[in-house]
């Protein structure tokens, strides 16, 4: 249990930096597409070689145009939502709200599996709301009195409801595959629908070492780590344990860009941190 709590707190270290990573991207004049584009093509060489390694390339062709969709919501639009969260908001803002990923899958699993709204269900979703209200009064990246700007909000809530696709369509498809064969043919299709829209700058040295760190600490390496502590603890202590993410995000905010938030903010944020134990702890 120990070795699984390490690599699950690993994980959740690595997907905190996500904002850093993206931040020192910004500093270096990369807009939000440029960073979700090359954080999709560099982990595809990275899932890719690691399955190749592994020997595991198949994909059963009926599974395409689902894995398709996949791709696009939670690829292309996920990793587009949450670098504006993190641009327009600030790392801490745009860590919490994806963390209202939980709330999504319960309103998403009511309508495609029909699974029950139980009393736990429905209160997370509230605290949910309430804590995003509470967050869009809190004031901006400085903490100060200001309401969040509708971008970031907008932003941070998709970047949640394409998170939770990972729990609903991802459902789907945990049973036939592994993350490095599914990654290596959902990350090109994803980086494909987001190249349209991206305009290419040129890149100083500081650019690509965060461009690549996003991509190979932040999102192939924090995959690795995930799985691996999955074989050691049962699926839901992995999860709570993994709500330490928006923490780490929240404190390197501060250290680096000398984010926080006011008050009320904190407590939006402690809401739905809430709101994600109580759902994890139901299963």
């Amino acid at each position: 249990m120990i070795t699984g709590y390490f690599f699950i707190i690993a994980a959740a270290i690595c997907w905190g930096l996500i904002g850093v990573f993206s931040g020192l991207a910004f500093s270096q004049g990369i807009q939000p597409m440029e960073v979700a584009f090359w954080r999709a093509v560099i982990a595809w060489g990275c899932f890719t070689f690691q399955a190749l390694c592994l020997r595991q390339m198949r994909i059963d062709p009926k599974d395409l145009p689902l894995l398709s969709i996949f791709a696009l919501l939670g690829i292309s639009l996920f990793y587009i939502s949450y670098q504006y969260a993190v641009k327009t908001g600030g790392v801490a803002l745009a860590s919490v709200l994806l963390y209202t990923a939980p709330a999504w899958v319960v309103i998403c699993s009511y309508f495609f599996y029909r699974e029950k709204l139980t009393t736990i269900k429905l209160t997370a979703v509230a605290l949910v709301i309430s804590g995003v209200f509470l967050i869009s009064k809190s004031g901006g990246t400085g903490g100060g009195s200001v309401s969040i700007g509708f971008v970031a909000l907008i932003s941070g809530l998709a970047s949640g409801f394409c998170y939770s696709l990972y729990y609903t369509i991802g459902k789907h498809f945990s049973g036939k595959y592994t993350s490095a064969n599914l990654f290596m043919y959902l990350l090109p299709i994803g980086a494909m629908g987001i190249l349209p829209f991206v305009e290419f700058v040129p890149k100083t040295t500081e650019a690509w070492l965060a461009l690549v760190g996003l991509a190979v600490v932040s999102t192939f390496i924090a995959n690795i780590f995930y799985y691996q502590g999955i074989r050691y603890l049962e699926a839901g202590r992995a999860s709570i344990v993994a709500t330490l993410e928006p923490v780490v995000a929240a404190v390197t905010a501060f250290i680096f860009f000398g984010e926080y938030f006011s008050i009320v903010g904190y407590m939006g944020a402690a809401l739905i941190i809430v709101a994600v134990l109580a759902t994890i702890w139901e299963k």
